[in-house]
Formats: C-alpha cells, sequence, structure tokens
C-alpha cells in the first residue's frame, strides 16, 4: 500500500517558483495565437464542420486558451513561493543555444554549408566544455557527416556560400554542388 501512495506523490502538484511566469507566458501566447487564428485557418462555405480548414487548429487554439486560462487562474491562486527570478533565469540560459542557431543560420549564406556546420559543431563542443583534440575531431566528422547526408545523400539543396565565389572554378563547381 505503501508504493501506491509513494506512486501517486509524483502526481502531487507542488507549485514551483516560475509557475506564475510561465502561466503568464503560455496564456499570451495561447491568445495571440487565437487572434491570428482566423487570417491564418479560413472557414469554407459549404463544407461540413469537420472538413474545414481551420476546424482542428481553431480546436486546438481554444485548448490552449481554455487550458492556459485555467492554469494562470489555478497559479493565481496557490501561495507564492520565493525565487521566481532565478528559476526564470535558468530558463533563460537555454536562449543561448537559440543564439547559436540564429547565427548558424545567418552565416551560411556567408560561408557556406559545410564551413559553417564546422563552425557550429566545433563552437558547440567546446562551449560545452569538450576541448580535447579527440572530441573535436568527433564534433568536425560530425559535422562533415550531416553535410554529406543533407547534401549528397538525401539531395537538399541549401544556398552556396557567398565565399564559394572567391574559388578557383573547378572547385567553385564543386563546393557549390556539394558542400
Amino acid at each position: 500500500m505503501n508504493r501506491v501512495f509513494n506512486f501517486l506523490a509524483l502526481f502531487r502538484r507542488e507549485r514551483r517558483p516560475g509557475d506564475m511566469v510561465f502561466a503568464i507566458g503560455f496564456f499570451l501566447i495561447a491568445v495571440a495565437a487565437a487572434v491570428v487564428l482566423p487570417q491564418q485557418a479560413k472557414f469554407l462555405p459549404g463544407k461540413a464542420l469537420v472538413s474545414q480548414p481551420g476546424f482542428w487548429p481553431a480546436i486546438g487554439v481554444g485548448m490552449m486558451v481554455t487550458f492556459g486560462a485555467a492554469h494562470l487562474l489555478s497559479t493565481w491562486n496557490a501561495p507564492r513561493l520565493p525565487g521566481r527570478l532565478r528559476e526564470v533565469l535558468v530558463w533563460a540560459r537555454a536562449l543561448e543555444f537559440v543564439a547559436w542557431f540564429v547565427a548558424y543560420v545567418l552565416i551560411v549564406p556567408v560561408v557556406g554549408y559545410l564551413p559553417a556546420t564546422l563552425i557550429l559543431a566545433l563552437g558547440l563542443g567546446m562551449r560545452l566544455g569538450y576541448r580535447s583534440p579527440r572530441s573535436l575531431v568527433a564534433a568536425a566528422l560530425f559535422a562533415v557527416v550531416v553535410v554529406l547526408v543533407f547534401r549528397t545523400g538525401l539531395g537538399v539543396r541549401i544556398p552556396a556560400g557567398a565565399l564559394y565565389d572567391y574559388l578557383p572554378a573547378p572547385i567553385r563547381s564543386f563546393a557549390i554542388i556539394n558542400l
């Protein structure tokens, strides 16, 4: 019987310091999605309700608003806990990796897919503490494999980097097609 109570303790609602920030943020995002829904998902005349293009998105956004409001109300009535700013700062640390990805997306058209992927893999590897030569070689090999799989294997066409224009003609055509 004691095991059952220990298992049920996993589902007990304990408030965390960042719950209020999360609840407000989620509710605002849900309301914003509801506001733009009429421009994004249309309802066409003469079609059944469930076959409308906007039906399931409207259901999803409606549920987001409903459950977001319920979460906000339940969090609003819960006791306040110290440490909210510290919790939000922990969440904000994850935005660093969004910045890494945005930088990657911005440098691909400039330096090319292979060099940008190498820079990202090596930079992230070093940022995460993998500084041994073996780790850096593994990161570089991973970047090369990613480029080969996507560009050559899957045939994904990614615009060539502006730096490729400065390569000699025979190497430039190879780089534009494969790198």
